[in-house]
């Protein structure tokens, strides 16, 4: 869901009452080259430090999802470029998870940084 502050916000059941928010995600800076969200967890109200955040370029079809404000990568995405997707159309987009990472979370992401751009 895309609130009114341009902060989209998942929740975990249909109601967008605050009690269901499991993450929220935003942009960095409102003018940046590339994208770069901020991703905090419901349980952080202060959102001082990002819980994670996903740089990308949407031109070249990638992201890296990274661990906070750390270095470490927990999931990378790019385009996986086909004669299919370029004639047809049918988009493909390979995806690394490392371990222990949710799927979900990361899907969510990508798809967030998809409305996005």
């Amino acid at each position: 869901m895309l609130t009114a502050h341009n902060r989209w916000e998942v929740l975990k059941t249909d109601s967008s009452s605050s009690q269901n928010i499991l993450f929220s995600a935003k942009k960095s800076h409102v003018i940046q080259l590339g994208t770069k969200l901020q991703v905090f967890l419901a349980n952080n109200v202060q959102e001082q430090i990002c819980d994670f955040r996903v740089e990308g370029s949407w031109t070249e079809s990638s992201c890296v999802i990274y661990a906070g404000e750390s270095s470490t990568i927990i999931a990378q995405m790019h385009k996986k470029r086909s004669v299919g997707s370029v004639l047809l159309g049918k988009d493909k987009f390979m995806v690394t998870v490392y371990p222990h990472v949710d799927y979900a979370f990361i899907v969510a992401l990508i798809v967030i940084l998809a409305e996005i751009n």
